[in-house]
C-alpha cells in the first residue's frame, strides 16, 4: 500500500500498482548496476533518453549511455555493493514521474562509503515505465 510520503501529485487511476512497478524499475536499476550488466541496464532507457552522471557529464541518447555505461559498469562492482531505493514518487501526470531515490554504496565489509541521491523522471509507455531524464546525483558528507 502506498502513503502519501511515498507518491504525490496526479496520481494515476491504480497508485499501488504504479508505485509496485516504480519499485520494480529501482530494483531492475539496481540489478543491473551490482550484477554489472550493461544491456539489462540500457534496456530500462527510452531511446532519446538524457543521463547526467553523478561528476556532470551529460549524455544525450540511449547510445551515448550505453558506450558510457560499457565503459563504467562492468569491474565495478570490485568496489564493493550499491543499492537504491524508491523514497518518493511525483506524479506529474498520471504517466509521468519524478522518482526520487536513495542510493548507497557499501565496502565488501559492509561499511557505507557513499550516497546518492538520483533523479529519475520516468515515462509509462508501452506497458512499462522507462528512464527519460535522470540526474544522477552524490551527496556530499559535511
Amino acid at each position: 500500500m502506498t502513503t502519501h510520503d511515498e507518491a504525490t501529485g496526479h496520481l494515476p487511476p491504480d497508485p499501488e500498482e504504479a508505485i509496485a512497478a516504480l519499485r520494480e524499475l529501482v530494483a531492475a536499476v539496481e540489478r543491473a548496476q551490482q550484477r554489472e550488466l550493461v544491456d539489462d541496464f540500457i534496456a530500462l532507457f527510452r531511446e532519446d533518453a538524457i543521463w547526467t552522471t553523478g561528476h556532470g557529464r551529460r549524455l544525450f541518447g540511449r547510445d551515448a549511455i550505453a558506450e558510457f555505461t560499457a565503459g563504467v559498469l562492468p569491474g565495478s562492482s570490485r568496489q564493493g555493493r550499491t543499492t537504491y531505493e524508491l523514497e518518493h514518487a511525483l506524479f506529474i501526470r498520471p504517466d509521468v514521474a519524478a522518482v526520487k531515490v536513495r542510493q548507497r554504496s557499501f565496502t565488501d565489509d559492509g561499511t557505507l562509503a557513499s550516497e546518492g541521491s538520483p533523479m529519475y523522471v520516468v515515462a509509462h509507455e508501452d506497458g512499462r515505465w522507462l528512464l527519460t531524464a535522470n540526474q544522477n546525483t552524490p551527496v556530499l558528507r559535511a
